[in-house]
């Protein structure tokens, strides 16, 4: 069986998805042009902290959250919404997850580079995730 790596899908990905750096997300953030949305694991964001204000969102879910005719779709968790930068640890689901939504219709999406990291390293406002 010839099957292609996760970091083929990822490389691929990247190809046909536009990319933002950190520095461009923080620019963007701070104008409130942008909606972060967080793909990872609820987990990660108990220990880590997430972006200020960013909409979480488990990879394994984004999809049928994001769409209209899914019975699973979130509205009021989505709310309004902008431009999407999509953001995971390292960049790798999240850009997974940017081809996804590209692929569903949305045009005004982009994946974080180097992720939930970068963005901390360029200095967007990081808050903890508290287990309900």
């Amino acid at each position: 069986m010839n099957i292609k790596s996760s970091k083929e899908l990822v490389d691929v990905a990247n190809q046909s998805i536009k990319i933002m750096s950190a520095e461009q997300v923080k620019d963007a953030y701070e104008k409130k042009e942008v909606t972060l949305i967080d793909v990872r694991d609820i987990r990660e964001l108990w220990k880590e902290g997430t972006i200020k204000d960013a909409i979480h969102i488990p990879r394994g879910m984004l999809e049928f959250w994001m769409d209209p005719q899914s019975p699973y779709y979130q509205e009021k968790k989505i709310g309004e919404i902008k431009n999407i930068v999509l953001f995971c640890a390292l960049g790798f689901r999240s850009a997974l997850a940017t081809k996804s939504l590209k692929e569903m219709g949305f045009n005004n999406v982009a994946n974080a580079s180097g992720g939930f990291d970068s963005l901390k390293n360029a200095g967007l406002p990081i808050v903890q995730k508290e287990k309900n």
